[in-house]
Order: C-alpha cells, then sequence, then structure tokens
C-alpha cells in the first residue's frame, strides 16, 4: 500500500467537498491519495481488504502527521472499473463520488486518453468539510 499527495483537481471530489478553487490549491495537502494497494492473488483472508482500509485510515493520520507535519482529513482513490469493482472500498465504508473524466492534466483537447476510473473517498472526521474549505493563514 502507498499512499500520496492527492491529484490537483478531480471534479467529482471538489463537488462533493464543496471547495473554492483557491482554497483548494491551499489546502490539497490535507488530503491523502492511496496510489497502490495489492493483494497478492494466492492470499486467501476473508475481508483482509477491507481490515487493512480500515486499520490505515486510523494509522494514516498519525504516521502522517509525524512524517509531515500536518493532519489530513480526508482519504481517496481511484478504481479502475474496467478491472475491479471497488468492493472491498465499499466493505471499508469509502463513498463512491463518481468518475475522472479519464483526461490528464495536460491534456487540453477533452478528448478522452486515460481509462475512467471510479473516485472513492473516506472522511477520517465528521467535520472534515469544515478542514478543507477553511481558508489558511
Amino acid at each position: 500500500m502507498t499512499w500520496s499527495s492527492a491529484p490537483y483537481h478531480i471534479g467529482c471530489r471538489d463537488k462533493f467537498i464543496g471547495w473554492p478553487i483557491e482554497i483548494r490549491k491551499k489546502n490539497l495537502s490535507f488530503m491523502a491519495y492511496n496510489s497502490r494497494f495489492l493483494i497478492l492473488p494466492w492470499v486467501k483472508v476473508h475481508n483482509l481488504a477491507s481490515h487493512i482500509l480500515g486499520q490505515m485510515a486510523i494509522i494514516l493520520q498519525k504516521d502522517w502527521e509525524s512524517a509531515y507535519g500536518h493532519c489530513i482529513y480526508y482519504l481517496e482513490t481511484f478504481v479502475d472499473t474496467q478491472r475491479y469493482l471497488g468492493t472491498c472500498y465499499k466493505a471499508a465504508n469509502w463513498i463512491c463520488l463518481g468518475n475522472t473524466t479519464g483526461r490528464g492534466i495536460k491534456e487540453k483537447t477533452r478528448r478522452i486518453t486515460r481509462s475512467i476510473k471510479a473516485v472513492w473517498g473516506y472522511p477520517l472526521t465528521q467535520d472534515f468539510r469544515e478542514h478543507l474549505c477553511r481558508p489558511q493563514r
């Protein structure tokens, strides 16, 4: 499992959070992006994936603050729907927010150049919107 900074602009996520562009630019660092999640095919443990996701939601908050000196309030990931259903995220109470557009950040012609993925999010606190939409000083 790897975590990184969140992608710059994801339409369905930004709408779900409800933050203006300028605040998003400043507060994106308060989110973490699950960029890799692999359980090898021969590992057969019932509910392992959703259990790991649940534990990561607890552990990651502390580790992120220790490493980067600030809290995170929200987790997100993409699931390639041509290959996976996102079942483990659903079982771990993540929220499916919609789909990506299939365009990368550098694609200016509005052509689909990448596979369309489902966007899943997980708020780490009930008041995550207040934290993410708050102007930073």
